[in-house]
């Protein structure tokens, strides 16, 4: 697909997955490092040390938009490639992605509001319940695990409010955490880490762009200038590494931002709420969970209510369209009984049941190409 994010596309963009996803690069990455029964499908460089630079909200649309704000990543940008985040492309799913080396029908962290299918309330991925045993929810492996297991150093560095997180139990334990709470600190201490070990694994986490896009804007003047402090960042950590060892820079999801006029409100439209028990997802990536008999109507009501302005399936056309990849049967309950995917520039938000998500001016999730494709760059140091 060609189309430019907030253009209107003929279909969604339907991630590669086991070729040029989130989950395939973390596969390669293990597979680059000589990991047993991991493959390299990316073709990533041999290395024995390997970082992966994760910065959130840095869609490949959106880099190549501000080439200047970002001279080092646009640099790298000229032999690089884009991947598909996956869906939905949310943090909770695509870090997940990341942290499993598996789609999000394997690993089942489905988006940033999921129903719990024991309970029938929903879960906030990202800011947890503990209620809900986060390695019961993702019982499979993670990247870390294998790597240490295959006697590698498996790190990460990130800020000291993630350590313990359910979504970092479940999807990314097993690492070394490192935390650093400024971006001169994560420097330092993913340079002090990959120097610790002949063979190993560092992954790095930064939230501010993801966080200035959401409260200004991806167009904004605050999003270009914080741009340019990734491409410092970026810059300082490639100078810092030990020699030999490759540095990847890649992304969560991109962003779009949603003018008011194109933000549908389900609570101020009964016919969005008529047969609905619980409304999940986020604005561009909904999972509408529907009470029980009523899952055919409210197919019907949210196709005809929101037009082109989404791709809109029940349950099992997603999974068979591929939006989530090979979908486990333990995790398919999870998935809306309706999922709806943004077009465009458009979202459906809920003033009165979510007004912080509602007033976001940046927004993600979707299957549209703004949303999904996400840079892969490398450098070797």
């Amino acid at each position: 697909m060609t189309a430019a994010a907030g253009d209107l596309d003929d279909g969604p963009l339907l991630p590669g997955y086991g070729s040029s996803t989130l989950a395939d690069l973390s596969q390669s990455l293990l597979g680059a490092l000589g990991v047993p029964g991991t493959a390299n499908v990316l073709g990533l460089p041999q290395a024995s040390r390997v970082c992966l630079l994760v910065v959130d909200g840095l869609g490949w649309e959106l880099l190549r938009a501000h080439r200047a704000a970002a001279p080092f990543l646009s640099g790298l940008a000229e032999t690089g490639c884009w991947l598909a985040a996956g869906f939905p492309a949310t943090t909770v799913t695509s870090l997940s992605s990341l942290g499993t080396g598996q789609p999000p029908g394997q690993h089942g962290m489905l988006g940033y509001q999921v129903r719990v299918p024991a309970t029938g309330k929903l879960l906030n991925s990202l800011r947890w319940d503990a209620s809900v045993d986060p390695l019961a929810w993702q019982p499979g492996p993670t990247i870390f695990e294998l790597a240490a297991g295959a006697g590698l150093g498996a790190y990460r560095i990130a800020a000291g409010a993630f350590r313990d997180s359910g979504l970092s139990v479940a999807a990314m334990r097993g690492a070394d955490y490192r935390s650093a709470d400024t971006p001169g600190a994560l420097v330092a201490r993913t340079a002090t880490a990959l120097a610790e070990q002949p063979r190993a694994l560092a992954m790095v986490y930064t939230g501010d762009l993801d966080a200035t896009g959401h409260a200004w804007g991806c167009g904004s003047p605050a999003w270009r200038y914080q741009l340019s402090h990734v491409d410092r960042l970026a810059e300082q950590l490639a100078g810092a590494l030990p020699a030999g060892a490759a540095l990847h820079i890649t992304a969560d999801h991109g962003m779009v931002d949603v003018p008011a006029g194109s933000r549908t409100d389900a609570d101020a439209l009964p016919e969005l709420r008529a047969g609905v028990a619980l409304l999940g997802g986020e604005g561009r990536a909904r999972h509408v969970y529907a009470v029980p008999g009523a899952a055919a109507d409210v197919l019907a009501a949210w196709r005809s209510t929101l037009g082109d302005s989404a791709w809109v399936a029940d349950r099992e056309e997603a999974i068979d369209a591929g939006w989530f990849g090979p979908v486990d049967e333990r995790v398919a309950a999870r998935i809306g009984d309706v999922v709806a995917a943004a077009r465009g520039a458009s979202a459906v938000v809920a003033t009165v049941t979510e007004p912080r998500e509602s007033r976001l001016v940046g927004m993600h999730g979707s299957l549209a190409p703004g949303d999904q494709r996400v840079p892969l760059l490398t450098h070797v140091a």
